[in-house]
């Protein structure tokens, strides 16, 4: 059975950093193509980093820079460094596979502000 189970975000002033987590099970990351997605108030989810099977990186050119994907195969867990937050960044994040499949895990909430 798969499950997502994103944490660690929470309220930051601009300029801050988060560091996310996602814990999967029922797949391994190690052989899937991973991605971190989010949703702002009003608005549909989009992509924002993914990491393939080979290890190889990418993000949208409105994070590049500041936020970092990473995985861990051996704790089956997806990473998401944020850094130099700004308030457009608030919104609720996940992580799925790439492209995304059902179940969605209930993400973890990011606010950006002073």
């Amino acid at each position: 059975q798969v499950q997502l189970v994103e944490s660690g975000g929470g309220l930051v002033q601009p300029g801050g950093s988060l560091r996310l987590s996602c814990a999967v099970s029922g797949f391994a990351v190690s052989i899937s193509n991973m991605g971190w997605y989010r949703q702002a108030p009003g608005k549909q989810r989009e992509l924002v980093a993914s990491i393939l099977l080979n290890g190889k990186t990418n993000t949208v050119e409105v994070v590049k820079g500041r936020f970092t994907i990473s995985r861990d195969n051996a704790q089956n867990m997806i990473y998401l460094q944020v850094d130099s937050l700004k308030s457009e960044d608030t919104a609720v994040y996940y992580c799925n596979r790439l492209p995304p499949r059902t179940p969605w895990g209930q993400g973890t909430q990011v606010t950006v502000s002073s």
